[in-house]
């Protein structure tokens, strides 16, 4: 005997089956982006990923088109800062979410209205080449008259977290923007990303500078002639956070995503991808120094979003724009 099904229960089934599946728009490297939604996955058996996975500024770009377009995809973010994040969240284009794995992250980590939480820490600091005669300490050495010209370092005006690290240094009482006049005047070389920046610095072309701090523990580990330094000032960070959309169309599934990557679980697999987990107690990855070492640099998202464009304007007029 056949079984039909009758509009309501069809209906039923069709959203039963949109609301076991969330959209993720990610800028994590590919193969870390599919880690985590098969990790997310294995604890969420039933719940499926959809995800797009592009640079920050593209995802962007895309995701305002939809937004204009009144169509929406994603769910869920997972991008490289909380500027980016704090913007949307002042045009109510975030969900706020109070999760319950708040309580083990300091609170200068996540959106005090719950719009977005970090997952991450990746930290900048300096790098020299070891062929180098005197190892730097501390931000201020890279202004010493004795290594004029020899400084790389990311431009803000292509790095989003150069754009943070300046709005940090910048707001700190003890370096300011007197700190990057300096540098100037040391003939630091401000372009491209963090990349270009070490590939300077380990081939001696620029042997001092300032670099996302996985970038040289890693290819130190793999031979590199480079060591990181944490300088004694602190550090910038960048936190790769999550949050959910107002227009989400599965709230519920986001909101296990989010709990998941905020959970114990969710910060080991940050851990195994070799980056400092952003949740209390946990480990660090192998050649970095214990968390409770690393002196983070007090920073404002919704202050670095605010002067954004001021910040770039002056950093061109002391570095030229690319």
């Amino acid at each position: 005997m056949k079984s039909v099904l009758t509009s309501s229960a069809f209906a039923l089934l069709a959203s039963t089956a949109i609301a076991d599946t969330i959209t993720l728009y990610t800028s994590q490297p590919n193969a870390d982006a599919q880690r985590t939604v098969d990790s997310f996955m294995a604890a969420n058996p039933g719940t499926e990923v959809d995800w797009v996975r592009d640079g920050t500024t593209k995802l962007m770009a895309r995701l305002r088109a939809e937004i204009e377009a009144g169509n929406p995809q994603p769910d869920v973010l997972l991008i490289a800062d909380t500027v980016t994040l704090e913007g949307m969240a002042q045009q109510g284009l975030l969900n706020a979410y109070s999760s319950p794995e708040a309580e083990n992250y300091d609170a200068a980590l996540f959106s005090p209205k719950g719009f977005y939480y970090s997952t991450k820490l990746i930290t900048t600091g300096l790098v020299y080449n070891t062929g180098v005669e005197t190892a730097p300490t501390s931000w201020g050495d890279l202004s010493d008259a004795s290594i004029k010209g020899q400084i790389a370092m990311p431009s803000p005006l292509y790095s989003g977290a150069a754009l943070i690290h300046l709005a940090t240094l910048t707001s700190d009482d003890s370096l300011g923007w007197d700190y990057y006049e300096g540098l100037a005047a040391n003939g630091a070389r401000a372009q491209g990303g963090n990349g270009g920046t070490f590939k300077a610095v380990a081939s001696g072309e620029k042997p001092y500078g300032m670099v996302v701090d996985f970038l040289a523990i890693r290819n130190k580990a793999d031979g590199s002639p480079v060591e990181f330094v944490f300088p004694e000032e602190g550090v910038s960070y960048v936190t790769e956070p999550v949050a959910i959309l107002s227009s989400a169309k599965n709230v519920a599934g986001a909101e296990k995503f989010v709990d998941f990557l905020l959970s114990e679980d969710g910060q080991d697999l940050v851990l195994d991808m070799g980056y400092i987990p952003a949740r209390d107690g946990m480990g660090v990855p192998a050649g970095f120094p214990a968390r409770d070492d690393i002196k983070l640099m007090a920073f404002d998202p919704a202050e670095a979003l605010a002067n954004a464009d001021a910040n770039k304007a002056k950093f061109s007029e002391l570095f030229g724009a690319e």
